[in-house]
């Protein structure tokens, strides 16, 4: 039977995981909320489908590929790199989870595999040099056109936002692909909104059954809640129509931006120190004199 040394076993202690990646990276995007346009879930009322590049992961079944572009979102779009962002190839596959369950090359083949299939969608670019992987955002709508921060001004400027707290916290761990479909459906409308499985196929591009599966599933973790909506009917056997409304619960709501401080606390510099102690000698004569 193999053992393992205990040098091995302090380094299985330290070393990080997938979760330790994702979260180090949201830390160094400085960010709390992920933009992410609206159009990558679902196209514009002109479009002559309403179906967006999501449906592609979806249909074909690729939950992999679905987390890692969201995570590419998230690290490369506060643009201090050129909407860009270079990792070695193992870093790309412990991010992506591939480690789990693939030796050391195996993982790095995996991850390069999957960024290129982010890149047959026309959603980056990746290049390599040595191990290390480049990957460049393009427009979230699958047009290969140049990735630009979203502002909201047009209808194909409109974006969601996801908070951070769904990897912080590990809700992308328990999440299957018509979850995470349908979680980014939510994000997308506002709160009570319904979302008919009857339209699935034709508003977003896949199955009904698929569509009924990921609400359920947000339901059972959480990340959404449901409320009954109940309208007159008069010619219905029972004279009423009951309908299901969803919104986000409130883990999955935007996130405030950090406040930076007004002011720097006092003490921190001589100027609000001794500005301070002005005032508290003022006060003093001033009681000297009463």
């Amino acid at each position: 039977m193999k053992t393992t040394s205990p040098a091995e076993r302090d380094i299985q202690a330290v070393k990080a995981t997938g979760r330790d990646t994702r979260t180090e990276i949201l830390r160094r995007s400085i960010r709390v909320n992920v933009p992410l346009r609206k159009t990558f879930v679902q196209a514009t009322r002109t479009a002559a489908s309403r179906h967006g590049p999501l449906s592609e992961f979806v249909t074909g079944r690729d939950l992999r590929g679905l987390k890692a572009y969201l995570m590419i979102v998230a690290a490369c779009s506060n643009g201090t790199d050129g909407w860009s962002t270079r990792r070695d190839s193992a870093v790309w596959a412990r991010m992506m989870d591939i480690n789990l369950t693939a030796e050391a090359q195996g993982a790095r083949t995996g991850a390069w595999r999957t960024l290129r299939r982010l890149q047959e969608r026309n959603l980056v670019t990746c290049t390599r040099s040595g191990t290390d992987i480049t990957v460049t955002l393009l427009r979230e709508d699958g047009t290969g056109a140049p990735y630009e921060r979203p502002l909201g001004k047009t209808p194909e400027d409109l974006y969601l936002q996801i908070p951070t707290t769904f990897w912080t916290k590990g809700y992308d761990e328990q999440v299957d692909l018509p979850a995470l479909a349908l979680l980014l459906v939510v994000l997308r409308e506002k709160n009570w909104s319904k979302f008919p499985s009857d339209k699935a196929k034709d508003w977003y591009g896949w199955s009904a059954d698929t569509h009924e599966r990921g609400l359920k599933k947000l339901l059972e973790l959480g990340l959404v809640e449901r409320r009954q909506e109940f309208k007159k009917a008069p010619l219905s056997p029972t004279g009423f129509t009951m309908s299901y409304q969803y919104q986000r619960t409130a883990q999955m709501r935007p996130r405030k931006p950090r406040k930076q401080a007004a002011e720097q606390p006092t003490g921190s510099t001589g100027k609000t120190s001794g500005i301070n102690e002005s005032k508290k000698s003022a006060a003093a004569a001033a009681r000297q004199g009463r």
